[in-house]
This record gives C-alpha cells, sequence and structure tokens, in this order.
C-alpha cells in the first residue's frame, strides 16, 4: 500500500528554497536601509562642520574663503559641497554623501551666536 504523503516528494526541497530567498531579500532589504541610514547621518554631520567652518571664515576666525573652506571640510568628511549661500554671518550648506546609484543629503545653518534672541 502506497502513502499518501508519497506524491508529495521534492516539496520540502521548493518549500526550503522559498525561505531561504525570503530571508536573503530580508537581509538585503535591512542592510540597504542601515547603508542609507549611515550615508544620511555622514551627509549631515560634514554640512554642520563645513557650515560652521565657513560661518568662522565668514566672521574672521579662519583663514580662506567660506565656501571655499566649507567645500575642503566637506571632502574631508567624504561628502560633496552641494550648495553653500551666506547671508551677513550666516552660512548655510548641503552636503551630499553617495549611496549606490543615490545620494544621501544634509543641510545645516551656522553663525555667530544671538544673545537674548527668541
Amino acid at each position: 500500500m502506497r502513502s499518501r504523503w508519497a506524491e508529495e516528494r521534492g516539496a520540502g526541497a521548493a518549500l526550503a528554497l522559498a525561505v531561504a530567498c525570503a530571508a536573503l531579500l530580508l537581509a538585503l532589504l535591512v542592510v540597504g536601509v542601515g547603508t542609507a541610514s549611515i550615508a544620511q547621518a555622514r551627509a549631515a554631520a560634514a554640512a554642520e562642520a563645513a557650515a560652521l567652518a565657513a560661518a568662522d571664515a565668514r566672521s574672521g576666525f579662519a583663514d580662506g574663503a567660506p565656501c571655499a573652506l566649507a567645500q575642503a571640510v566637506a571632502a574631508a568628511s567624504g561628502a560633496r559641497l552641494e550648495a553653500c549661500a551666506l547671508d551677513g554671518l550666516d552660512a548655510r550648506v548641503t552636503a551630499v554623501v553617495p549611496v549606490g546609484p543615490w545620494r544621501a543629503s544634509g543641510s545645516a545653518v551656522a553663525g555667530p551666536p544671538t544673545w537674548g534672541a527668541p
């Protein structure tokens, strides 16, 4: 007498392959999100450092042109300076970090402290 499970031969291998593929796709998704998150943090940190450098140059605490100094600081942080705008003593910069075919960006503003301002 044949078992009723005899016709189900090989179904376990197909199921194991499907589960392995699903686990691989989930792992790739987690790694991709983690990589994008790290790139976003790097872009934000580079933008903050570049804005501080530009503001220091604008106010006379550092030598050099503000946006050129911001570019050098962003490059040293592994980012590319996308925008640099000066408004009085304030500096507004945007830095980008490549993430595969995409890019993560961060913006920052720096300037002298405004004591007692609301």
